[in-house]
């Protein structure tokens, strides 16, 4: 059997957080990440997007996904909103809500791209008019947060999976509010993710009196599971059969995707890898380990070519796939992973690894302190200039939007910002200044959970974790009752200073 080869071509480092999500289109690619945003790169060179990012969400971003054609662009975030795009313009079309304003874990739009669907902390799935942008209904039996959702390949039946465990088949094309069919053992820790093959059995084949299909589901107990999903067309007689076990991560499954073509399986993991599997066979192909925390998530490119992974490392690796016998005179995998930086390198990438392009909102906070400026850190996270629109700040632009009133800083800014492009050709008068960057790998007990961000006063909620004591406030005040780790109710809202992490964080900062 000829050998799969995963050769890495791209590293974007631009988000300052964990990613999350990611998803392609024929023309873009987009990254979702803690960091609140959501990222759009065009697949032809993965050149960030001229309206990327997109700022809407006020919390972390869990879920996003395009319409079939890539007109639109869904995400979801711990926010409780699900905001629907222009992939176009950028611009925000609509925003929906779950009656309980709870976190939004997954989306996904039917084929025919006439519903969107999202899974919610408060156990239901939610469909969504596009045309009308309205509500339609809401889909309950699930018994813990709704983790991963997709239709099938012609829009007819809706799968669903929780924290509980179980899969849930639906009626995809009309809602019907009863399930057709669910197994509560799906994954034993939680389902964690799921995905049909879009070219098995009915995918690609009409079957006007039986429906087959081929569904791939990944969870907490290290496994990834492919089901045969049989039945009567419109019937109330689907089944669902596990076809096969597919072992070899050791840690967690995340997250995992068919191939456009159907002829790869890839999975991401805790253990820090990504796995490629032949579905058909259930056998193993190749595994990639170039991570260095989890994987959170992964995505094939439609032409089934490229495959995005993405980490809490904060990067997204593209990968090109190909067969050993099409390798010729191209890098091999050993190759380029030894000429990428090490570990150690802050630097951000998409092409040129120290472009003033590539700066994130923390390389420009670093700047910032070096020029004495820190005051104005702030105000430049808040209006997200990062390196990109560092480069095209101008007088009016620091005056008037950012409302830097001094003259002396305004012209010292425009100053040093001339120099940076200057230097943009000299990686090395560059990589000083990035490396100072102190907050890119911030311990992950050191920020918040709900906004991702360093806390200066931790505080201790009902539930037992840690929280900035502003955003946990905030989140109980606006009508939540439910923890934000753990999705249980919470029995009071009485929050306990935590001293010992705020010494831990204060002693981070000033070793910085």
């Amino acid at each position: 059997m000829t050998s799969t080869v995963a050769s890495l071509v791209q590293s974007i480092n631009v988000h300052t957080n964990d990613i999350n999500a990611v998803s392609f289109s024929s023309q873009l690619l987009a990254t979702a990440s803690s960091d609140k945003t959501v990222r759009l790169w065009n697949t032809d060179d993965f050149t960030e997007a001229t309206f990327s990012p997109l700022c809407g969400h006020t919390y972390q971003v869990y879920c996003c996904v395009f319409s079939s054609f890539g007109k639109y662009l869904a995400t979801g975030s711990m926010d409780g909103k699900l905001i629907l795009w222009d992939t176009k313009t950028g611009q925000r079309l609509a925003s929906f809500q779950h009656q309980s304003k709870n976190c939004i874990r997954s989306c996904c739009f039917s084929p025919d791209s006439t519903t969107l669907v999202s899974g919610c902390d408060d156990n239901t799935l939610c469909l969504w008019d596009l045309g009308l942008r309205k509500f339609i209904r809401s889909l309950e039996i699930h018994e813990a947060s709704v983790v991963t959702c997709v239709y099938s390949p012609d829009s007819v039946f809706l799968v669903s999976g929780s924290t509980d465990g179980d899969l849930t088949v639906w009626d995809g094309k009309y809602g019907h509010g009863k399930p057709l069919t669910f197994t509560m053992d799906g994954h034993d820790l939680g389902v964690t993710g799921c995905d049909f093959s879009p070219t098995y059995g009915s995918a690609t084949v009409s079957e006007p009196l039986s429906t087959h299909y081929l569904l791939a589901s990944c969870g907490n107990d290290n496994l990834v599971k492919l089901w045969d999903m049989t039945g009567g067309l419109g019937g109330p007689n689907v089944k669902l059969s596990l076809r096969d076990t597919l072992m070899g991560h050791t840690c967690q499954v995340m997250s995992c995707c068919f191939s456009p073509n159907g002829t790869l399986l890839a999975s991401g993991s805790g253990d820090k890898t990504v796995r490629l599997w032949d579905p058909h066979k259930g056998e193993p192909l190749h595994c990639i380990e170039s991570h260095s925390r989890f994987v959170t998530c992964c995505a094939f490119s439609a032409d089934s070519v490229f495959l995005a992974t993405g980490s809490n490392d904060r990067t997204v690796l593209l990968w090109k796939i190909t067969q050993e016998s099409q390798l010729t005179d191209s890098a091999t995998y050993e190759e380029v992973i030894d000429s990428l930086p090490s570990n150690d390198t802050k630097a951000p990438s998409t092409s040129l690894y120290f472009s003033l392009n590539n700066w994130t909102l923390d390389h420009v906070a670093s700047w910032l302190t070096d020029l004495d400026l820190a005051q104005y850190i702030d105000t430049f996270r808040q209006h997200h200039i990062d390196g990109q629109e560092l480069a095209n700040l101008n007088r009016e632009t620091l005056e008037f939007d950012l409302q830097i009133a001094s003259l002396g800083h305004r012209n010292k800014l425009l100053r040093e910002i001339e120099n940076l492009k200057k230097q943009t050709s000299n990686p090395s008068v560059l990589k000083s200044t990035i490396d100072n960057s102190s907050s890119l790998m911030t311990p992950d007990e050191y920020l918040c959970p709900i906004s991702r961000e360093i806390m200066n006063d931790p505080v201790i909620a009902a539930d037992g974790y840690t929280y900035e004591r502003s955003d946990i406030t905030a989140w109980l005040k606006s009508g939540k009752t439910r923890s934000p780790m753990t999705n249980v109710v919470l029995p009071n809202s009485n929050l306990l200073p935590n001293r010992s992490i705020k010494m831990l964080i204060q002693n981070y900062i000033k070793k910085q």
